[in-house]
């Protein structure tokens, strides 16, 4: 049998970090629901998010929750993850320091979840692995 490390069929796994992306419709009751990830893998240059909104389980923690400000949130998110002009004025930043920036904790109805980390050779995938598993 040919060891993996010459069958060369596996991609090298590399260190990622991911936070969950969570509304707290209300501050002071503490509830909150995951509705997206953040994944960041250094070695691999990526940086993204995948985020997953269900207006009813939301608005059943806060009836007055405002739905389009949690979606233009998580649309700020979205962009920053992609970098560039459209982003703002971090969007030019290194995505390493684009992922700080995101999961700096803050008191806003959009909020990160604490960082962890983690293996993968396919960062994209295990975007959509945590997005299931978190936001599901």
């Amino acid at each position: 049998m040919t060891p993996p490390s010459e069958r060369g069929a596996l991609p090298r796994e590399q260190l990622f970090e991911y936070a969950a992306l969570r509304v707290m419709p209300r501050i002071e009751r503490g509830e909150v629901m995951n509705v997206g990830v953040v994944v960041y893998c250094r070695a691999l240059e990526f940086l993204g998010c995948r985020t997953r909104v269900d207006p009813e389980r939301l608005l059943a923690l806060d009836p007055g929750l405002d739905l389009e400000g949690v979606r233009t949130a998580l649309k700020g998110v979205a962009a920053l993850c992609g970098g560039g002009p459209h982003a703002g004025q971090a969007g030019d930043e290194p995505a390493g320091v684009r992922f700080r920036w995101l999961t700096a904790p803050r008191s806003t109805v959009v909020q990160p979840g604490p960082v962890h980390a983690g293996l993968t050779g396919d960062p994209d995938a295990e975007l959509g692995r945590l997005l299931e598993l978190l936001a599901g």
